[in-house]
């Protein structure tokens, strides 16, 4: 047996699902974090490659050690801005994996990120 209390209309429903502005700026923040960091991660990435194509490919010797560490670092951070934007919009799983995994194929997370932020900005109007 159910209450009236228990009992919502879909009007209500449909206001209690709707972003508030308030929520709206947070995913607007969040947006802009991981849109700097997609590209950061990309960037490191292309030169993390570039630097293993010098060193397997080319030979060449005396390359510094600390990119691929920066890239490490970078894509770390990227992986957490990028679950919190997930958290944020409600990603499906599927497309949070995706995004994730998009950091590691050079060139891939500029693609991803695009297409992401334009998703976002239509979704919720930030």
């Amino acid at each position: 047996m159910s209450g009236a209390a228990d009992e919502t209309t879909p009007q209500q429903t449909a206001t209690a699902a709707a972003p508030t502005q308030q929520d709206n700026k947070k995913i607007a923040s969040a947006l802009l974090r991981y849109r700097v960091l997609a590209y950061a991660t990309g960037i490191w990435l292309l030169v993390l490659t570039a630097e293993m194509v010098a060193k397997y490919i080319f030979s060449v010797d005396n390359l510094p050690t600390w990119i691929a560490i920066v890239h490490g670092w970078v894509y770390f951070v990227y992986l957490i801005l990028t679950i919190d934007l997930a958290v944020k919009v409600r990603w499906p799983a599927g497309r949070t994996v995706g995004t994730l995994l998009a950091g590691t194929i050079p060139f891939l997370s500029f693609f991803v990120e695009h297409w992401r932020t334009q998703q976002v900005k239509k979704d919720f109007g930030v």
